[in-house]
């Protein structure tokens, strides 16, 4: 694994595509422990989740349907503060078990906007989410993260859906943004 060049910024290797399969198939068993006698709906939270999501349903032993909707937060590698919703959720799912399937929890602002959202509007049996990475040092909301795949600092990522301005998305292993180049 070598650095990469996204756009102006480069970006040192940080986990490589088998121990992010290793951390993807735990937190899917552990889920389908809580739900094996369920069907629960998994929704990606478009559209960094879209690896994530894929490799958690490839290692997802149980019943279960999928759904998506589209939140954004993000300019360049710093969250705007402000989440606004870009596409709605894809299948109705009142009185179902829903799992929120998230790339990445840093501020918490994307997560509270969605447990407002299916509280206000969708009214499901409940709510978990399940997201592959935490940056707990920027954490500061109180909902409850069901299921964390792996918690990492507060270090701007790329690769595994993860993107820099929508590059970088492709790339099946992750990568984090060269020392002292945060603020560039």
């Amino acid at each position: 694994m070598e650095s990469v060049q996204i756009h102006d910024k480069t970006f040192v290797p940080y986990l490589k595509d088998p121990e992010i399969q290793e951390i993807v198939k735990a937190t899917a068993l552990k889920i389908y422990e809580d739900y094996k006698d369920e069907t629960p709906v998994f929704i990606g939270v478009l559209n960094g989740v879209i690896l994530f999501f894929s490799d958690l349903l490839k290692h997802y032993p149980g019943k279960c349907e999928i759904a998506f909707l589209q939140m954004s937060s993000y300019a360049g590698t710093q969250s705007t503060g402000i989440v606004y919703q870009k596409m709605e959720l894809t299948k109705d799912i009142k009185d179902r078990h829903i799992i929120l399937v998230e790339d990445i929890v840093d501020t918490g602002n994307t997560v509270e906007s969605l447990f407002q959202y299916f509280k206000e509007t969708q009214r499901p049996k409940s709510v978990k989410l399940a997201t592959f990475l935490l940056k707990p040092d920027v954490y500061k909301k109180d909902f409850k993260l069901d299921y964390v795949g792996k918690e990492i600092p507060n270090k701007f990522v790329l690769g595994y859906g993860l993107d820099y301005d929508e590059l970088g998305r492709n790339l099946k292993d992750l990568y984090q943004l060269e020392e002292g180049r945060i603020n560039e």
